[in-house]
């Protein structure tokens, strides 16, 4: 069984490695996702808490599919 706090540090870190795929800072991802940068951050080091309606919305702001960012 896994626990929720490595489902969010492998949502975050997936969503890190296409961040730096499509050579995106973490401001350029959050104004594109039209978050704060400091909620970047928190996502990608699995601090915050994610709906999965947030989960779709970051991953359609950079035009990735879902299934990829889900991966654990």
């Amino acid at each position: 069984m896994v626990d929720y706090k490595t489902v969010l540090k492998s949502i975050g870190m997936n969503f890190r490695v296409e961040r730096v795929r499509q050579r995106l800072s973490q401001e350029q991802f959050a104004e594109l996702a039209d978050v704060h940068p400091n909620y970047i951050g928190k996502v990608e080091r699995g601090e915050q808490n994610l709906t999965v309606k947030k989960i779709v919305d970051l991953a359609n702001s950079i035009n990735v599919n879902v299934e990829q960012i889900l991966k654990i």
